[in-house]
């Protein structure tokens, strides 16, 4: 028997988590009353039942009674029964844009309080189960495909969760430093594609560009000295808890060297992929064709 409590920050892809697992072969129910998880608990243990794995979606909308999952949690520890939790969490910034969008109220902001009132007010009254949780994902920069590689991992293929999910974006500094970057990397010391003519049109994702950058010893050297930092860095952020690493790696315009050495570094890490979570994004590698356009 395999009983997942899934919770987490509203907006932060509980629903969407659920209905992954359910696709996973997992019975699911969402919002179950606090007082009836031990029954639903003890139900999932009795012997023979053809329900072997479930899980169970609990949120902040459980209102009053949320109150007592604390205990009721204790509850099913004295008792032997075994649960695991999935806890989803978000940064501010990204759950306040996802609201905005989806042009929803915050459960504990409703219509007459501002929406990050209501995301710390949450964030307060979950502590205690993002501190229980024994697995902790951060959607602030996953897209719908990355998050079910990371739910298939956990609870179909049962691989071993190391709780790290790293982004390697480019970005171009012209545009700004991104605001959640952890690590930013300015790769503007090597020679730039565009000056050259039948480059500039280009980006770091076409092989002519690549290799213009990448024939530069500095840029293997410098790949190699950020590879064994970044590896150095990793088991000690996982130590200290940390969920999410955002690495920044900026040139002039977000679409040339910046891209290239985003690429490397992003192959680079995937090798080791068992242990965290990685992925690649391009902030600005199409701007600079949108801006002539206008």
């Amino acid at each position: 028997m395999r009983f997942v409590i899934v919770t987490g920050m509203s907006g932060a892809g509980k629903s969407t988590a659920l209905k992954m697992l359910e696709d996973m072969g997992y019975f699911c129910a969402d919002n179950l009353p606090v007082p009836l998880i031990p029954k639903f608990a003890e139900l999932l243990s009795v012997p023979g039942t053809e329900m072997n794995k479930a899980a169970l979606g609990v949120d902040i909308r459980s209102g009053q009674s949320f109150k007592e999952l604390e205990r009721v949690l204790s509850e099913l520890d004295e008792a032997g029964l075994t649960y695991e939790i999935l806890f989803l969490e978000s940064s501010d910034d990204v759950l306040i844009k996802r609201y905005k969008e989806t042009r929803r109220f915050h459960p504990l902001s409703g219509s007459s309080q501002r929406v990050d009132k209501g995301i710390a007010e949450e964030r307060e009254k979950l502590s205690f189960l993002k501190k229980k949780a024994n697995y902790l994902l951060d959607t602030s920069h996953m897209l719908t495909r990355e998050l079910k590689g990371e739910l298939n991992k956990i609870f179909v293929e049962n691989k071993e969760y190391k709780n790290l999910y790293i982004t390697v974006l480019s970005f171009g500094f012209k545009y700004g430093i991104p605001s959640d970057a952890d690590l930013v990397f300015d790769v503007r010391f090597l020679p730039n594609p565009y000056y050259i003519e039948e480059l500039r049109s280009k980006s770091g994702n076409d092989k002519e560009v690549r290799d213009y950058v990448m024939e530069n010893e500095k840029s293997w050297e410098f790949l190699e000295k950020l590879t064994d930092m970044i590896e150095f860095l990793i088991p000690n952020y996982v130590a200290e808890g940390k969920t999410q690493l955002v690495i920044g790696i900026g040139c002039t315009g977000g679409k040339h060297r910046s891209v290239t050495l985003a690429n490397a570094l992003y192959e680079t890490l995937q090798e080791n992929e068992e242990n965290y979570g990685v992925r690649i994004e391009h902030r600005d590698i199409e701007k600079d064709a949108k801006t002539k356009a206008r």
